[in-house]
């Protein structure tokens, strides 16, 4: 049967706005799909506090304008969830297809770690609404998804694949397994895994994988918590205490990083909500200069652009929703959901929201359209309420699951043809250049501009569309901000 005769099987108004019976699905299969899809990212809830919510401003301040990191973790966690929830929700309802939203990583660490210390949070989420604003221009006139039909097929799996990685050593920095220090980077504690928090990452990381492998519904959340529940009793025998001293150095090598893993005194709450709105659209303009900030929203911009593009396309192939011409069903509305969802995710202090690739499990489970989105947002609803929780959970519990979702982007890579080098190479920098310059936009750039000079130098710079000249020229100028700020006398 085809589409169009399936389309005419549905016959409420819900049916045929989701097309459910036209991808041969069914609400059952969409609610288990919704569910599945939020037990396999509600870690995001756990870990984007632990990023936005533990980095100071330029004034020492943490995001809100608080001094006590609780305070910020617990705010933080809170809209975290509410942004996902609605976020989700409306592209649930907008662009009927099974993805998820919820805060960027990657992105979140680069407003964190990068922006904030150079202004205040404030400043920092204007900036993220201001690029989010450029983006949802740029798909409204019809920029986005050209230049993403412009962008090689092979290359938009390596960006998945780089970004996979760069989340596997966020995750193995932040537990403590991978350190800093004479060579480059290290093993554990001065080359030995030494220590209870270490043990406990460890514990995590295979049970995750043993629950992933046997594909238990919501194995990264099985996973988190399980680990959660080892190492408050760890805690509770052990005495542990943190890692860090009073004074923010390093005073126990061996300890937990960042939370101690204690049961709080109450489980749930009202959801503090006090972030929304603080942001100040044009103060880093005042505070760094004009051109630091154009060229700080461009490095936001790059980030962002092809994040989504690639996820939907992924998603769409795997759930086989292809049209005849390749293309994905409601992608513009897609796209302007998700350029929506980033000035959201600016606008209330917790980073650009973006979709999840770990929207496939729920795809998995069986998820054809939007309807199963609607229910993943509900639930992160729902979870706004338990934001207490999350200053239980140290990084040695939460960090597993950036290493297991690391391994489900990389996976990407079997569609990328390495022994031809005129592709295999400028995906390799991608892919490598994330995890080892800890930034998404160096790899996307790497690839781009390498697979321009390739194409220049073999004589088939014809092949070349005028988008990818014009998105890799832009590269090049992100790349020479340096001689560019000496030249204009800003350094």
């Amino acid at each position: 049967m085809s589409v169009t005769e399936r389309s005419a099987v549905g016959t409420s108004a819900i049916d045929r706005w989701f097309s459910l019976t036209a991808r041969g699905s069914t609400y059952g299969r969409e609610v288990r799909g919704g569910l599945v899809t939020f037990f396999t990212m509600a870690y995001i809830v756990v870990l984007n506090p632990l990023i936005i919510g533990t980095a100071k401003d330029m004034n020492g301040q943490f995001v809100g304008g608080t001094t006590d990191v609780v305070t910020a973790i617990t705010m933080v966690t809170a809209a975290t969830a509410l942004i996902a929830g609605l976020m989700t929700i409306l592209m649930g309802a907008l662009g009927r297809f099974p993805i998820a939203i919820a805060a960027g990583l990657g992105l979140n660490g680069f407003v964190a770690f990068t922006l904030a210390p150079q202004m205040t949070w404030a400043d920092a989420m204007g900036l993220v609404v201001l690029e989010g604003l450029l983006i949802l221009l740029l798909v409204l006139t019809g920029f986005r998804s050209a230049v993403f039909t412009a962008v090689p097929e092979q290359l938009k799996y390596a960006i998945g694949v780089g970004i996979g990685l760069f989340i596997t050593i966020i995750g193995l920095v932040d537990s403590g397994i991978v350190r800093t220090g004479v060579p480059l980077i290290t093993f554990g504690v001065f080359g030995e895994l030494q220590g209870w928090p270490i043990f406990t990452f460890c514990f995590g990381l295979l049970l995750t994988i043993v629950l992933v492998v046997k594909k238990v519904k919501g194995a990264i959340l099985i996973g988190i918590l399980g680990t959660t529940v080892l190492a408050i009793i760890i805690e509770a025998v052990a005495g542990v205490g943190p890692k860090t001293g009073p004074d923010g150095s390093l005073a126990n090598p061996t300890g937990w990083g960042l939370n101690v893993p204690r049961l709080p005194e109450q489980v749930i709450s009202t959801p503090d909500l006090g972030l929304l709105g603080q942001f100040n659209l044009f103060g880093s303009f005042q505070v760094i200069g004009v051109i630091a900030t154009v060229l700080a929203i461009f490095s936001l911009m790059l980030s962002d652009f092809f994040d989504t593009m690639g996820t939907a396309f992924g998603l769409a192939t795997e759930a086989e929703l292809l049209d005849e011409k390749g293309d994905i069903p409601h992608f513009e509305s897609i796209l302007v959901v998700d350029s929506v969802a980033a000035v959201a995710g600016g606008a209330a202090s917790v980073s650009s929201n973006t979709s999840y690739i770990e929207s496939a499990s729920g795809i998995g489970e069986g998820a054809r359209t939007g309807i199963a989105s609607i229910v993943t947002g509900l639930l992160f609803l729902v979870a706004m309420f338990f934001s207490p929780l999350v200053t239980v959970i140290p990084y040695e519990a939460a960090t597993p699951a950036l290493v297991v979702v690391g391994f489900l982007m990389m996976t990407q890579i079997r569609h990328i043809d390495f022994t031809d080098y005129t592709i295999g190479i400028p995906a390799f920098l991608t892919i490598a250049f994330m995890p080892f310059t800890y930034s998404i936009t160096n790899g996307i750039g790497a690839g781009f501009v390498s697979w321009i000079v390739i194409k220049l130098f073999t004589g088939k710079a014809k092949e070349v569309n005028w988008l990818m000249w014009v998105v890799s020229i832009a590269f090049l100028v992100y790349f020479a901000v340096y001689p560019i700020e000496i030249a204009l006398g800003l350094k």
